[in-house]
């Protein structure tokens, strides 16, 4: 135990008190009865529906069983491995395998007996379970999220490695708190010059982070890239933690590259991280293109009435155009001409040089919360991006996408860093990452580093779980201005 930590122990002791996340143990719990009752639910719906108030025997006991097996077949399948717990779409996946595997044990074990079950009842039975079950995951998914906004069921981290690297963890995690890890107490690598890191306790170094979990009852380890905590280090740690049970999280130095492009190789006795190359051609991207395109022609069709309306109330306020044409950068650098409906006076691009120095953002961008030359209309547009709805017509005509990076403006473009031009490597969208995480509330290294993140992992999945993100977003109106 080295003498920082010693040293510690009057000034920090708040910090390091146990705290048993015992909290897991009620929400799995809870959880698990919701499932039952959910399977229940649809056990009687599928009764009622095709036999009425007189079931036969052998229905009411397959409907007694499902609840059972379904509980037992989401706990064999990892629906409730807390690590996975308001984690969104991988919660969601675990309850859609378990949907089919029990749809197909139904099945096999009704051939292996030779007895069918009615089809009418299967066909409610088995949708209406996995509907039902996927509605009470976001149901308590979204409370968790609450409670964790109040500082509630959080995991506690203790974070290893280099002083910068553990504050950018903190500041995620705290930006991010619906993940629920809370940093508690930090271990940094080489010499300690400081008694905190963005308000969160240094309680020792490497050596002293086994020690340290034990004291305070961490129930999570991240261990950032540093070339101190060598491969002998962490495997010395690894097995000081199986004797707590404490879960250990490595980060690797490639950042920002999601699960599904990296895999596990051992190759001669080495155990290396394989990363594929971003999907940035081929049939993914081409139906990707196609989805866009389709989507765009059928919102365009049915907002039609909604887009009138708007380009009406913009043209009656100041009797100027409805729709703003301005250049943007596209993909690979290709300029195009994007639509919004205006939200600015007329003359709003002539009174940028006088705004310049009331700049309120850290990059490239012009941002401003109370910009004089918004419309009242726009204002109201602005809040809910209906002003972005044109863009549709961008999206049809395949210069954009529905989700991607920002689209930039050619001054910005010409001013991005070799890392930043990676952006441009895709189409731009009408929704990204930067819109579902906070929008203008975004720092310029922020909104840079979600574009890139988006362009190194997208997926139609992504995609999809972005978009319905967009619309929360929308109704909140938050970031925007």
């Amino acid at each position: 135990m080295s003498d920082s930590v010693a040293l510690a122990n009057d000034h920090q002791a708040d910090w390091l008190t146990s705290r048993p996340a015992t909290w897991t143990r009620v929400y799995l719990r809870r959880t698990a009865c919701a499932d039952f009752a959910t399977a229940a639910v649809a056990a009687a719906a599928a009764v009622l529906l095709r036999f009425g108030v007189h079931p036969s025997l052998k229905y009411v006991l397959v409907s007694l069983l499902l609840p059972v097996a379904w509980v037992l077949l989401l706990l064999v399948l990892g629906g409730y491995d807390v690590r996975f717990i308001g984690t969104g779409s991988d919660e969601f996946r675990k309850v859609l395998n378990a949907g089919w595997s029990l749809t197909a044990g139904v099945a096999l074990v009704s051939y292996a007996l030779n007895d069918e079950l009615s089809r009418v009842y299967l066909l409610i039975i088995m949708p209406v379970t996995i509907m039902l079950g996927l509605i009470v995951r976001f149901a308590l998914r979204k409370r968790l999220h609450r409670l964790r906004a109040e500082g509630l069921y959080m995991s506690t981290v203790v974070a290893v490695g280099h002083q910068a690297a553990v504050a950018e963890l903190i500041k995620e995690l705290q930006r991010y708190h619906y993940h629920g890890l809370e940093v508690v107490a930090a271990c940094l690598a080489g010499d300690i010059q400081v008694s905190d890191v963005a308000g969160v306790p240094v309680v020792g170094n490497l050596d002293d982070t086994a020690e340290v979990v034990r004291r305070c009852g961490a129930s999570t380890v991240a261990v950032l890239p540093s070339p101190e905590m060598d491969g002998a280090k962490l495997r010395q740690l690894a097995w000081a933690l199986e004797k707590t049970g404490t879960d250990l999280c490595v980060a690797p130095s490639l950042l920002d590259v999601a699960g599904p492009r990296t895999t596990i190789r051992p190759i001669a006795g080495l155990t290396l991280l394989h990363v594929d190359h971003p999907q940035l051609s081929g049939p993914r991207q081409v139906l990707k293109d196609l989805v866009d395109r389709a989507v765009a022609a059928v919102a365009l069709l049915l907002l039609s009435p909604l887009m009138l309306a708007l380009a009406l109330a913009v043209r009656l306020f100041d009797h100027g155009p409805a729709l703003f044409k301005q250049t943007r950068v596209g993909k690979n650098g290709k300029s195009f001409t994007i639509y919004k409906f205006r939200t600015m006076v007329i003359d709003a691009e002539q009174r940028l040089a006088e705004l310049r120095e009331l700049n309120e953002f850290d990059g490239v961008l012009f941002k401003m919360r109370r910009d004089p030359r918004v419309t009242p209309v726009g204002v109201r547009l602005r809040k809910w991006s209906l002003d972005e709805l044109p863009q549709l017509f961008n999206v049809l005509l395949g210069e954009m996408s529905l989700v991607g990076p920002r689209p930039p403006l050619p001054d910005e473009a010409a001013l991005y860093a070799d890392h930043a031009r990676r952006r441009l490597v895709v189409k731009p969208g009408l929704t990204g990452l930067w819109q579902v995480s906070g929008r203008s509330d975004l720092t310029w290294d922020e909104s840079v580093r979600l574009d890139l993140r988006y362009v190194e992992n997208w997926s139609l999945a992504l995609d999809l779980q972005i978009l319905w993100k967009t619309v929360g977003v929308m109704f909140r109106g938050h970031g925007a201005y």
